[in-house]
């Protein structure tokens, strides 16, 4: 497939998740939640994260902004589900180096899945936090989890 034809492909992955979100709408009596805000552009995303026998069983989510942290977030909500803290850990890991790569890392899907659509962001750094908006937001709720320490080698940031 031409790089154009991913591109488009990509694209409408994007516009599916801003339009379809999923793991939309916050479900009551959460492990722990996480509200963040992008101070650069506004862009604002509650999460929810229920966990279960050592798993996330569900993440959901409430939000405000741009499509890119929109789709983001129905992404995360897609992949965290059924995962258990070292897998998540490695997804965001993954995502985070995509992210800052600046178009050298293009992800890879069998980790990141539908996420990889978000590849593009890499090149331009301010749209960077509206990508992981969601994903720190998850970081950040996944460590109020009593018996989920944090990792040592993961950094909570953008």
């Amino acid at each position: 497939m031409a790089g154009d034809d991913f591109r488009e492909l990509y694209q409408d992955v994007l516009l599916d998740h801003s339009r379809e979100r999923h793991g939309y709408a916050l479900r009551p009596a959460p492990s722990a939640e996480s509200h963040q805000r992008n101070r650069s552009c506004g862009d604002e995303i509650t999460v929810r994260v229920h966990v279960s026998g050592g798993a996330i069983d569900t993440v959901t989510w409430e939000g405000q902004g741009c499509s890119i942290s929109q789709a983001s977030a129905s992404m995360l909500s897609d992949l965290a589900a059924g995962t258990d803290r070292e897998h998540i850990t490695q997804t965001v890991a993954a995502f985070r180096a995509m992210l800052h790569s600046r178009g050298k890392d293009e992800g890879s899907e069998e980790i990141l899945g539908d996420a990889v659509a978000l590849s593009g962001v890499s090149k331009y750094p301010p749209r960077v936090n509206c990508a992981m908006l969601a994903w720190v937001a998850l970081e950040d709720a996944l460590d109020q989890v009593a018996g989920w320490s944090p990792p040592a080698t993961t950094e909570n940031t953008q």
